[in-house]
């Protein structure tokens, strides 16, 4: 429950501290004193973004401050997923600096907004006037039926596994995708791989072709010039190897005259030697050396093969070639194992609506289930509440579709009156019926989602007299369980409070500030008489506001 409250230059307040009590309490003031002043510093306090204008003073900083008794609440589990100090008295705070910067605290931890947030709706239901129009959306009439058919953790179960549903339908969807264009492509990548994968590509290949190609190519010239240095080497007379023969010779004589003499002749001697193998790698050469223009046409096709395809795929390199054919063969791979891929797929898609059919199954008959009492309900609070021939149909029809709640559509028709047509909301219930509808719902989701405190923000707007009272009644009876707040401006919704406070304005100085107090029992006689008959109090209004102060009880 929310214990106190402390709003520091926020809007129209300076200071304002506030300690609450548990039970039933109404907060009353004139139009414009600082109600909604008061909810806009609670919600900012619960994770409402911050608005620099909501600022009194712009040089300093705007501070809110809550505390919490959560110790019956079961908040453990959320305080330790966030890594937050459980405490049975929480202390929520929120600043915002004047640079428009704003920062929250749970229990002197700083925390991001969706954690305050998350934090705040498991507190506090702050129900505003706005929020009344909720009840033509479908989704808040799924909330209230899923809450009574306590499908909460089915739900939970639901949600997780559509998402993996949708996961697996996007990654379907490349695949198909990706085999469309992957099939335009396919062809032609095919026959580019083939033309690679014909030419035998290797490392060095290019070298050697283009050596092979020259030889070839150059085989007379080479001829002459073999043999011309066979005849530079092996002329019998003034051949290079005779010329060796004859130094060797002369050095062997003179090699016993010194070691110098040695050394020279050992030198020639593997001159000779040398020169001797160099003589039979020509000869060999020579012999091993012919045309071949057969040869020669093949060498050139296969480098022209070569050169076109550098050409074709913008290379400079065998490495370059042997990467592109790398490449094109697991695009083609790829294409050639999609079909395979996609099947897989559709079967885990087929898989994953199964288990979601299973839950939505469940949620259905849940929901079945619950429509009869949630019906009862309403139109049971409603008689009490003026409206004795309020029906309502509810309808829910299965579908093929997957929803993010299940795979129902639901219809949520309303008949004000004995023998009208069924009809929406939004369509037939005037704005008293609609607050009063809000009301039943309110009170009957309070018995299931456990809830700390509710704040009712005008609840009671376009209805009067004796409905108020029984509207004042209802929040007083679910304020056994809970802790429940109104703002009103009606005198027997006023009268009902356990305690009540009155938000006002006063000049202090020239300025203008709101102010909030608890009242007294006379306090209270003399603001409901107020709120009965006006500004001038008579006695006959006084009367009427104690005997409604007494009524309560």
């Amino acid at each position: 429950m929310l214990a106190t409250l402390t709003i520091k230059n926020y809007a129209l307040i300076d200071h304002l501290q506030v300690v609450f009590s548990e039970g039933f309490t109404t907060i009353t003031g004139e139009t414009g004193a600082g109600k909604s002043i008061l909810l806009g510093g609670l919600s900012l306090v619960l994770g409402k973004r911050a608005d620099l204008s909501s600022i009194k003073n712009s040089d300093e900083k705007c501070v809110i401050e809550a505390s919490f008794k959560i110790e019956n609440y079961n908040l453990e589990s959320f305080f330790k997923a966030s890594d937050l100090d459980f405490e049975k008295q929480t202390i929520i705070r929120r600043e915002i600096l004047p640079s428009g910067k704003s920062r929250a605290f749970i229990n002197d931890t700083p925390v991001t907004l969706d954690v305050l947030t998350e934090l705040g709706v498991q507190l506090i239901d702050i129900h505003s006037q706005h929020q009344t129009l909720q009840l033509t959306d479908n989704a808040f009439q799924f909330k209230v039926i899923d809450a009574v058919a306590s499908n909460q953790k089915v739900l939970e179960t639901y949600e997780s596994e559509l998402a993996v549903y949708h996961n697996i339908k996007r990654e379907l969807k490349k695949l198909i995708d990706f085999q469309q264009e992957a099939d335009k492509e396919y062809d032609y990548n095919s026959f580019l791989l083939q033309e690679l994968q014909a030419a035998n590509l290797k490392e060095g290949m290019l070298e050697e072709l283009e050596a092979t190609y020259e030889k070839l190519n150059n085989v007379e010239e080479i001829a002459e010039n073999i043999s011309h240095s066979q005849q530079i080497l092996g002329e019998e007379q003034i051949g290079i190897l005779s010329g060796l023969n004859e130094l060797k010779t002369i050095f062997n004589k003179l090699s016993h005259f010194g070691n110098a003499y040695k050394e020279l002749y050992s030198r020639v001697q593997s001159a000779l030697i040398e020169m001797d193998d160099i003589h039979v790698e020509i000869q060999r050469m020579e012999e091993g050396l012919e045309a071949d223009p057969q040869q020669l046409e093949e060498t050139n096709n296969k480098l022209q093969i070569i050169y076109s395809l550098q050409k074709k795929h913008h290379v400079l390199e065998i490495s370059e070639l042997l990467a592109v054919q790398e490449e094109l063969a697991e695009k083609v791979s790829k294409t050639e194992s999609l079909e395979s891929n996609i099947k897989q797929f559709q079967l885990k898609l087929l898989e994953q609506e199964k288990q979601l059919d299973t839950l939505a199954t469940k949620l259905h008959k849940n929901r079945e289930k619950a429509v009869p009492a949630l019906k009862k309900h309403l139109e049971n609070v409603l008689s009490f509440l003026g409206m004795p021939n309020a029906q309502f149909k509810i309808e829910l029809n299965p579908t093929s579709k997957y929803f993010s709640n299940g795979k129902d559509e639901l219809h949520f028709l309303f008949s004000a009156n004995k023998g009208g047509s069924f009809n929406e909301l939004r369509k037939v219930a005037s704005g008293g019926e609609l607050s009063r509808i809000m009301l039943a719902i309110k009170s009957l989701l309070a018995q299931y989602m456990h809830l700390p405190t509710i704040m009712f923000d005008e609840i009671d707007t376009g209805v009067s007299g004796e409905i108020s009272n029984k509207m004042g009644e209802i929040m007083q009876q679910m304020s056994s369980s809970m802790q429940v707040f109104t703002i009103t401006h009606l005198p027997q919704v006023a009268a009902k409070g356990d305690v009540q406070f009155k938000v006002f304005k006063e000049d202090k100085k020239g300025v203008t500030s709101s102010q909030m107090k608890e009242l007294s029992t006379e306090e209270r006689v003399q603001e409901i008489a107020e709120m009965l008959g006006g500004k001038d109090v008579s006695n006959a209004a006084k009367m009427h506001a104690k005997e409604l102060l007494v009524q309560k009880k």
